[in-house]
């Protein structure tokens, strides 16, 4: 029922022959594919009993997308908001709370594709596309494009609840129920408004850095740090002001993670993101390092990188990527947001800290902060870059 390598313990799941807690946030990370190998296979017996065609189709593939990968950074940071906290109660519950933020980092993974018209995500189809393929090889009738849009919608709803269901009973198990529910709530309405804020500021065309950095702030930051880190701590019983201190520390390490991110989004190599490379360039999205770059040939008079970069400009012919990226280098805007990612991280370790964090937690969240938003060397990108493909 539960799925190969996991066991039922009390409120949760384990990996099978885990005695007590994991011993890190790595570990936390690789704990939570065990509740989700045996809560997705529980969710399948059940659609299922509902319907074969809906189990196959839609479920069996929300399940497979939520299985098919991602760094887990979300539990990571459950777990170090955790013992940011003092690791107090089941250590289940991070562990759980974690695996329901795989569930609705799913949900929005799949949305957003639809949104951006995204081909790939963790280097295969998109949910989306998979979805459109389906529709050609059964000879539906109608577009393919518009059925493949409203089924990866609900594919990415049924995500949603499934992971509202998974953090209810976490809460509903819980002392600290009420408090871990208005902090998912928090959560899920800030992910929502940056998702329309950065889908709106798209479409007017904005390339303010301020717009740019508020999105980022509501869409990633406090999404993938702030908040994951907030709900840890209150797990383990943290008081209202260890828990809003922590979600200080998680915006400037998650708005350090977003940066990353557009870096990787511009300069990125595909096999290892997982996602295109040009997806940003190309629809002119609004992110820090396009807007940085915009204000900065503004600012110099550098006509040529403000025709090839501001969102209200089109050159003839398309966009030329490449030198759209010279434009970025050129400028200096990729410099500037590299200096930026590296003060945002180092102020988010002095704030973790200043929390009273001891000392294993404060080598925890630096260990995944360095994870988040450290780079490795890319082949073919001529620059850092790290895997990862999680913009959202």
């Amino acid at each position: 029922m539960y799925g190969p390598g996991a066991t039922r313990s009390g409120a949760g799941y384990r990996p099978e022959g885990a005695e007590g807690a994991p011993a890190g946030a790595d570990e936390a990370a690789g704990a939570v594919e065990a509740v989700l190998t045996g809560r997705l296979g529980a969710l399948l017996e059940e659609a299922r009993r509902v319907d074969e065609v809906f189990a196959e189709e839609v479920a069996g593939r929300v399940a497979a997308f939520v299985l098919r990968g991602g760094k887990r950074l979300r539990t990571a940071f459950v777990w170090c908001g955790w013992l940011a906290a003092g690791g107090g109660g089941d250590p289940d519950t991070p562990v759980r709370i974690g695996a329901a933020l795989e569930l609705l980092q799913a949900c929005a993974l799949v949305h957003d594709d639809v949104m951006d018209e995204s081909p790939v995500r963790r280097g295969a189809p998109a949910v989306h596309a998979e979805f459109a393929r389906l529709h050609r090889a059964a000879g539906i009738r109608g577009s393919a494009a518009s059925y493949s849009a409203s089924a990866a919608v609900l594919a990415g709803d049924l995500a949603l609840a499934w992971a509202d269901d998974l953090l209810t009973e976490t809460a509903l198990a819980s002392e600290h129920g009420g408090r871990l529910h208005r902090e998912w709530q928090a959560l899920r309405g800030e992910m929502v408004a940056g998702q329309y804020l950065d889908l709106r500021a798209q479409a007017a065309g904005s390339s303010d850095p301020d717009e740019a950095m508020a999105v980022a702030t509501l869409k990633s930051a406090l999404y993938t740090v702030g908040r994951p880190l907030a709900l840890g701590a209150v797990a383990a019983g943290a008081d209202a002001g260890t828990a809003d201190a922590l979600r200080a520390a998680g915006q400037s390490a998650g708005l350090a993670f977003q940066l990353r991110d557009d870096l990787l989004g511009a300069f990125g190599d595909p096999a290892r993101t997982g996602k295109p490379a040009d997806g940003d360039l190309r629809g002119r999205k609004l992110t820090y390092l396009l807007a940085v770059a915009v204000r900065r040939a503004a600012g110099s008079g550098d006509s040529e990188a403000l025709a090839l970069l501001a969102p209200a400009r089109e050159p003839a012919g398309g966009v030329p990527v490449d030198r759209m990226r010279e434009a970025l280098e050129r400028t200096g805007a990729r410099a500037a947001v590299e200096e930026e990612i590296a003060s945002l991280a180092a102020s988010s370790l002095r704030q973790f800290a200043a929390g009273g964090a001891d000392a294993r937690a404060r080598r925890e969240f630096a260990r995944t902060v360095a994870r988040a938003v450290d780079a490795s060397p890319a082949a073919g990108a001529g620059r850092p870059a790290r895997e990862t493909g999680e913009g959202v």
